[in-house]
């Protein structure tokens, strides 16, 4: 029998397992940001996303559930941590929704399939390699510090060549960042003491990680598509 992916855990758990929970409730986080977005453009919630004041303490909100769900993995209960993890996705399908308004669908479809090719592909590469990146999270994390105060940069600047150059870094940082958070998850799960509702807390913790790398990317790829309607 194959035990390259396989790791005795309490109760008969295996990595396999838990990755696939992570991954579903990833799904679900997105498909409950995709309602939200469409309902926000679609009804007069557009008018709430307009506002300078409402976005700024939305983003405000998402920031602070998600710093609540990873300093707070331990003291959470998996209904809290599940509770978090769905206002964080509907936050950010409503944050989201201007953005996608500014672009064709043709645009977003195309920087959405490009974005679920990529991630897939570094995912897997993530679960199944046995090379250690751990150094190379250290190496992205240093890089994403970076491209955020290039980027406060160019908010003032507004350089075109810049903010193209941003884009493509900040697809290259969350490429590799996927591959990254993927086999640390993992890993992660070989290492918990699997009692309780630890199974579901590791499953929403790896989902948001998973997650707030896939929606990073794709919006960096709708940059560089950009496509922006009339």
């Amino acid at each position: 029998m194959n035990t390259d992916n396989y790791y005795p855990m309490e109760g008969g758990l295996n990595i396999t397992s838990i990755m696939r929970q992570v991954y579903i409730w990833m799904v679900l986080g997105m498909l409950l940001s995709t309602v939200v977005a469409f309902l926000t453009v679609s009804t007069p919630l557009m008018d709430l996303a307009a506002n300078p004041i409402v976005m700024l303490i939305a983003v405000v909100v998402e920031f602070g559930v998600v710093l609540g769900i990873s300093a707070g993995f331990n003291r959470l209960s998996a209904g809290m941590a599940t509770l978090l993890f769905f206002v964080y996705a509907a936050l950010n399908g409503f944050t989201i929704s201007i953005v996608l308004l500014a672009f064709d669908i043709e645009t977003v479809f195309l920087a959405f399939a490009s974005t679920a090719a990529l991630f897939a592909a570094m995912s897997l590469i993530g679960y199944t390699t046995h090379a250690d990146l751990s150094k190379l999270g250290t190496y992205l994390m240093m890089a994403l510090f970076g491209l955020i105060i290039a980027s406060v940069i160019n908010l003032f600047v507004g350089s075109g060549p810049l903010d193209l150059i941003i884009s493509i870094v900040g697809v290259l940082i969350f490429t590799g960042l996927t591959a990254y958070d993927t086999q640390s998850i993992s890993r992660m799960a070989t290492q918990m003491s699997w009692q309780g509702d630890a199974e579901i807390k590791i499953g929403i913790f790896g989902a948001l990680q998973l997650y707030l790398d896939f929606i990073n990317m794709f919006l960096f790829l709708l940059r560089i598509f950009g496509n922006r309607r009339k």
